[in-house]
C-alpha cells in the first residue's frame, strides 16, 4: 500500500519543496511532482534560482520523450502516463487521481489557512482508505 507523509508548516512551501527536491535526487531518487499549473511553473522557476550552488534535474512530462526518461524529477498536471511510480510529490489542491501506483506519497502544507484546510481534505481522504500517514511537523524542526 502506498506510504503517505504530510509535511506541515512549510514557512515558504517552493523553498522548502525545492529541498526536499535536492535531497531526493543526491539520493537518486526518482519523483513525480502534481500540481496545477501555475504552481509547477512555480517550481520550474524555483528549481533553477534557488540555489547558485546547486541544480536539481527537471523537466516536464510533456518535454522531449528522451529528457523525460532520463530525468529524476518530473513536473505533470496530470499523473496518467508519468513513466515511473516511485514517489509522488504533490502540490495540487486536491488527492490525485492514481496516486496508489506509487509507493510512497509527500504532501506540502504551507502555512496559510486555505492550504491547511486543503490538506484537512487529502488527509482524510487517506486514511478513509487505509493508508498510513506520517505526519513530520516543519514548526518543531526550525525551532530547535
Amino acid at each position: 500500500m502506498t506510504e503517505v507523509a504530510f509535511h506541515f508548516n512549510a514557512p515558504d512551501r517552493m523553498a522548502y519543496t525545492c529541498r526536499l527536491l535536492r535531497k531526493a535526487v543526491a539520493s537518486k531518487a526518482r519523483l513525480v511532482v502534481t500540481g496545477l499549473p501555475d504552481t509547477l511553473q512555480q517550481l520550474d522557476t524555483a528549481l533553477w534560482t534557488f540555489s547558485a550552488t546547486d541544480f536539481v534535474p527537471h523537466c516536464d512530462l510533456d518535454g522531449d520523450a528522451a529528457m523525460v526518461a532520463a530525468s529524476p524529477v518530473i513536473l505533470a498536471r496530470s499523473i496518467k502516463s508519468v513513466p515511473h511510480w516511485e514517489v509522488l510529490l504533490n502540490l495540487g489542491p486536491q488527492v490525485p487521481d492514481g496516486f496508489e501506483r506509487f509507493g510512497r506519497v509527500i504532501e506540502i502544507v504551507g502555512q496559510d489557512d486555505e492550504d491547511r484546510r486543503l490538506a484537512r481534505g487529502r488527509w482524510k481522504h487517506y486514511a478513509e482508505h487505509g493508508h498510513a500517514i506520517t505526519r513530520h511537523d516543519l514548526t518543531l524542526k526550525t525551532s530547535s
